[in-house]
């Protein structure tokens, strides 16, 4: 997938947080510490530095939800992680997003603070970022 299919897609999946442009995408991949992983309907991408993997945006087709892609990304994220020496990792996920929260939890995040008025809703009105984290099983 292209950094502007990435953010074509983003744009499908986002509005608070504001969708990626095929620069910012192209500007992430670019990091030698960020990687990104797809599947035909739907990417992910995070960075690990020093231990600690960030998971910076998953975006699924909307028609494809519900259908195990999600999930099938974040083990994705949590492996490629602890491949590259990841210990902890962490995300940020807008309060109101029930779907991607629950998510989230059945991949063993739970909540360590919110960060108040985060995101920017197109109306102008804030909304909330909560933080999940959990720790990454080393392989051995």
């Amino acid at each position: 997938m292209t950094p502007e299919a990435m953010a074509a897609l983003h744009g499908q999946c986002f509005t608070t947080p504001r969708p990626w442009t095929a620069a910012e995408v192209a500007g992430l991949l670019a990091d030698p510490h960020v990687f990104a992983l797809q599947v035909p309907q739907g990417f992910l991408m995070g960075r690990v530095v020093a231990g600690e993997a960030e998971l910076l945006t998953l975006a699924v087709d909307p028609a494809a939800r519900r259908q195990g892609t999600g999930r099938q990304l974040v083990a994705g994220f949590l492996a490629e992680a602890a491949r590259r020496g990841g210990e902890s990792a962490f995300l940020e996920v807008a309060f109101g997003n029930a779907a991607a929260r629950a998510l989230y939890a059945a991949a063993g995040f739970t909540p360590a603070g919110t960060r108040r008025g985060y995101y920017h809703r197109p109306d102008g009105s804030r909304e909330d970022a909560l933080i999940l984290v959990r720790a990454i099983e080393i392989p051995s």
